[in-house]
């Protein structure tokens, strides 16, 4: 892998400038990320303190231990090859559009516009499942301490209060959203670190290595092990996701070239990490299998807390969590919303031109920001009346932003020679990682399409593919409206470029 320019040299803020405006776009947006912050939020975003803990419960049923330490390694090494060959891709292209500008660049406006609908029907979807998940776990927060019923309506209700706070601190500028980002870095590390250390002196008990890395347990209703096994990698997959927010935030971030690229590949690395010493410590800790699994708090890692830990620790411990998943909903928002602000831009969404407004005191897509939150509290409100509400909102993420990270990374592999990299990138090693690349993806969007429990009912359908048909579909009837409106823009730097265009090459 090659870079260029020094972090330290004065001379990439103007290259930035110059990169944004030979790819068509005229810099509105504050560029005042550095590169740990750029990586920050795609780690934040990601948040293993967050998708390890909500979807522990999940692979306590599909697999058990032997599936969730195993697959999480496995899993995490596929994603990074996806996230070297993305970062690859976003460092020719470091737009607030990200997946769906380089789609269109490397295939077409077609490519872009359904790649476009994808990421922000994912993006929008992660909102609301990584807020309403904060929501969950506050509830046990609250009934821990104070009894509290965590009852649909008292969880919407906190759910509501975390998108406004998650608004507000976004209205405040991308330099507030870089410190807390930066701040959750830590707070994650930290935090894994306070928890495993906390489950690995104070219990009496521990399980064995043997069970941690060899228990297989299979509470689906499939008879399959093979099956079980397959469903049981999406604990992993569903925590691996977020990634583009670096992306997404390029032009805000200096030398975004480089650091864009950079933080999309070091998030996934360092998550992969951190992710397997959290399970482990989690797994290593569990006192009594069922009775984790049926926790009348309703989140099973509370109760290998408090199994562990008391009650006292327990809530400690909860309270490390929940901020964790407030610095990963924060960063969600920012991701989100510069991806309503780059899609409004180039007229790809109804009231195109109120969304992509630019506060002229912070340099903030601010009505971007209001919309990414009043969706994503519209698609949670089913919550209320059905449990498998948040499943169905979980599934609009994942089955939006997976195939959508694999076809800005396909479409450069099918130009060849005709793709420019940009000065990060990965060499004679880009075709070998990209296949492998797209591959997992197609195979991974597959498994999120599956059943997950049997008999399957409305109660235990998995809407994955629902949910990607219903995208699908509201991305072609709005094409139909839209396409005339929906244009980026054609300006590019280099003669070469420029020819390509003419000729209908790119």
């Amino acid at each position: 892998m090659s870079t260029a320019w020094s972090s330290s040299s004065p001379a990439p803020h103007r290259d930035d400038e110059q990169r944004l405006r030979e790819l068509g776009y005229q810099p509105v947006l504050a560029r005042r990320m550095g590169g740990f912050g750029n990586f920050a939020i795609s780690f934040s975003v990601i948040s293993i303190l967050s998708g390890c803990m909500t979807l522990y419960g999940f692979g306590l049923d599909t697999g058990g231990p032997a599936v969730m330490m195993w697959g999480w390694a496995g899993v995490g090494l596929f994603v990074l090859c996806v996230g070297l060959a993305l970062a690859e891709v976003t460092s020719a292209y470091p737009t607030s559009g990200a997946l769906y500008y380089m789609a269109d660049r490397l295939g077409g406006r077609t490519w872009g516009w359904y790649t476009g609908w994808l990421n922000l029907l994912g993006l929008l979807g992660a909102i609301a499942g990584i807020d309403y998940g904060a929501a969950l776990f506050t509830g046990a927060l609250f009934n821990l301490q104070w009894g509290f019923d965590p009852t649909p309506e008292s969880t919407m209700l906190i759910f509501v209060c975390v998108l406004l706070l998650h608004a507000a601190l976004n209205l405040f500028g991308v330099r507030l959203v870089s410190v807390l980002n930066s701040v959750s870095v830590w707070w994650h590390l930290a935090g894994v670190a306070i928890i495993v250390g906390a489950l690995a002196i104070v219990p009496s008990h521990h399980q064995s290595p043997e069970f941690v890395f060899t228990e297989f347990v299979n509470d689906t209703g499939w008879s399959n092990p093979l099956y079980v096994t397959a469903i049981g990698l999406l604990l992993a997959q569903y925590t691996f996701s977020g990634y583009d927010a670096s992306a997404h935030l390029s032009e805000e971030t200096s030398n975004a070239s480089v650091h864009a690229a950079r933080g999309i590949v070091r998030a996934i690395w360092v998550s992969w990490v951190a992710g397997f010493v959290l399970l482990a410590g989690l797994t290593f800790a569990i006192q009594d299998y069922t009775g984790t699994q049926g926790s009348a708090t309703g989140v099973p890692p509370a109760q290998i807390l408090i199994d562990a830990l008391g009650t006292g620790g327990a809530t400690a411990m909860l309270l490390i969590v929940i901020v964790a998943q407030l610095f990963c909903g924060n960063a969600e928002v920012a991701a989100a919303s510069r991806m309503v602000f780059a899609f409004s831009r180039d007229g790809a969404l109804p009231g195109s031109r109120l969304w992509q407004r630019v506060s002229s005191r912070t340099q903030t897509p601010v009505n971007a920001v209001w919309l990414s939150v009043a969706v994503a509290c519209v698609l949670a409100l089913p919550s209320l009346y059905s449990e498998t509400a948040y499943g169905a909102v979980t599934a609009i993420n994942v089955i939006g932003i997976t195939p959508a990270y694999a076809i800005p990374v396909f479409l450069r592999l099918r130009a060849g020679d005709r793709f420019q990299p940009g000065p990060w990138n990965l060499g004679r090693w880009s075709k070998p990682v990209g296949w492998i690349a797209v591959v997992w993806v197609a195979v991974v969007t597959v498994l999120f399409c599956l059943p997950q429990s049997s008999p399957v009912t409305v109660d235990s359908m998995n809407y994955a593919s629902i949910a990607l048909a219903v995208v699908l579909l509201l991305a072609t009837v709005w094409w139909f409206v839209a396409r005339r409106s929906y244009n980026t823009p054609s300006a590019y730097g280099s003669a070469r470029e420029q020819a390509e265009i003419a000729e209908g090459i790119v």
